[in-house]
């Protein structure tokens, strides 16, 4: 099954919107869990190749999949008796029923920009960064010592009398 091709922005555009409903009624860390990980879409935007930024995003997302149930279920039944409130605790439930599916499509993007699914030792261990920086030391090089005496490296050195 192919998924649909949503631009990034579209999926921000959306669960900002959402979020800004669902805090006339939910604050505090519900609105800075949520727009803490908006902010981070915002970077993905904004750098488009970065492979770090779509992932973080991805990760706050199912973050707050975790978080926005706990916080609701917590603070429902007392903001949810008048209209405002019903909602309010409406736009934020489905926020997040569409945050599954939005994770989906972001998951697409972060495979589309190379990245992999972080289910491997080295997780936490350098960025999957891919940029034009290239180093300068050779692999054939990098194993030499440079303390070395030249009798090491194959030549002779001076003799002394």
């Amino acid at each position: 099954m192919e998924l649909p091709a949503v631009n990034l922005k579209v999926i921000l555009l959306v669960h900002w919107l959402l979020t800004t409903w669902g805090c006339l009624v939910f604050s505090g860390s519900y609105a800075w869990g949520n727009f803490t990980i908006l902010a981070l879409g915002v970077w993905a935007v904004a750098q488009r190749d970065s492979i770090d930024a779509i992932g973080m995003f991805l990760g706050g997302l199912v973050a707050t999949i975790f978080l926005d149930i706990i916080y609701i279920s917590i603070v429902y039944s007392s903001v949810a008796t008048g209209d405002t409130g019903r909602f309010g605790a409406g736009m934020a439930i489905l926020s997040l029923l569409l945050k599954p599916f939005s994770c989906c499509l972001v998951y697409h993007m972060h495979r589309e920009r190379g990245g992999e699914l972080p289910l491997r030792p080295d997780f936490f261990g350098p960025s999957q960064e891919h940029s034009a920086y290239q180093t300068i030391d050779s692999s054939s090089d990098a194993a030499a010592d440079p303390f070395a005496s030249l009798e090491n490296k194959g030549q002779a050195a001076p003799r002394e009398y």
